[in-house]
């Protein structure tokens, strides 16, 4: 009897698949229970009737114009977040960065703080422009003052991301109107977004998704080291700068139409790791999946925290977030990935 031996390489590849495709199935049924749970609970059943076969009601009112967008909100951004996370822990080579930790997010929304006090964020084109310009001058920032070692990138990071904020806030003394207009976006989260401008931002991330798959072979060449990526025929200086514009398209747009989030992108590549087995093409493809579900299931623990109203997204994954950070820096310390 003769055994058909199967390729170890097809067996991975089958497996990568098959954890694709259990994530996708999850990411399904997480945005479905998302649209039934909140202070008006409408039955599972009800929320496909809402979206299949709608009618005037007032549940099927509440899950097409509330709550759908609003999980469609949660899907963009957490994949935004997530799939920004891989690239900047990529090409810097640090399991402990994330686009928050590297001061894109703040520098986004210090740029969104000083275009408010000068009124060029009064639509959400302007306000992606302002997020995108700010996301990027502060990872040249961070990149150019930190290049060579993860810890001091990461302090760079940090400390950009302090001075920075005390810039935002000496403006937001000193000018009320851009208070009240940064006090609704800088606490990060879903509710009340979903009324908001979002085919701008969701483009954008669209785009830069796909962007992100495109230069996934090549960041898998970088992976292995500058001196192996340039033996392989990579153009280093072209990948990473590549990479860094998808990086502040990607948090800069996810910033602009839902407020800082932080740590979405530190926990999910580390979740992806293991399932992509070092394979960046994968990990670029699990977490733009991974992403979502996290933010969806962070967004229905926002709604039933408290039994008085919604706690921010962003309360929910920087709780989830401090554990997973800590438990990277044991795990790694300043060792780059």
């Amino acid at each position: 009897m003769t055994t058909v031996q199967v390729p170890p390489a097809r067996l991975r590849s089958g497996a990568r698949v098959a954890w694709l495709v259990v994530a996708l199935v999850a990411l399904l049924a997480v945005a479905v229970v998302s649209l039934g749970i909140g202070a008006h609970p409408i039955a599972p059943e009800d929320v496909l009737r809402a979206l299949f076969a709608p009618s005037d009601t007032a549940n099927d009112s509440v899950v097409r114009h509330i709550r759908a967008p609003r999980a469609l909100l949660a899907i963009g951004v957490g994949a935004a977040l997530g799939v920004a996370g891989v690239l900047v822990q990529v090409i810097s080579r640090n399991p402990l960065a994330e686009p928050g930790v590297l001061g894109v997010t703040t520098g986004a929304g210090f740029a969104i703080t000083v275009g408010s006090a000068m009124g060029a964020a009064a639509s959400a084109v302007g306000e992606l422009a302002l997020a995108v310009v700010g996301g990027v001058l502060a990872t040249v920032v961070v990149f150019a003052v930190g290049w060579g070692s993860p810890l001091r990138l990461v302090l760079t990071g940090v400390a950009l991301s302090s001075v920075l904020s005390g810039l935002s806030l000496g403006l937001r003394l000193l000018l009320p109107d851009v208070f009240d207009a940064y006090r609704f976006w800088a606490v990060g989260s879903l509710a009340g977004r979903e009324q908001a401008p979002m085919l701008v931002p969701l483009l954008a991330i669209a785009a830069a998704l796909v962007g992100s798959a495109l230069l996934s072979r090549q960041l898998n060449a970088l992976a292995l080291g500058e001196t192996v990526a340039r033996s392989l025929g990579a153009n280093v200086s072209r990948v990473r700068a590549g990479a860094l514009v998808l990086i502040t398209v990607l948090a800069g747009a996810a910033t602009a139409v839902a407020g800082p989030i932080l740590f979405v992108g530190l926990i999910v590549p580390h979740l992806a790791r293991r399932a992509a087995g070092g394979s960046v093409p994968w990990l670029v493809a699990y977490a733009a999946v991974i992403g979502p579900v996290l933010l969806l299931v962070s967004d229905v623990g926002s709604r039933v925290l408290l039994p008085t109203g919604e706690v921010p997204v962003a309360f929910v994954t920087a709780f989830l977030g401090g554990p997973v950070l800590i438990w990277a820096v044991r795990r790694y310390g300043a060792a780059p990935l």
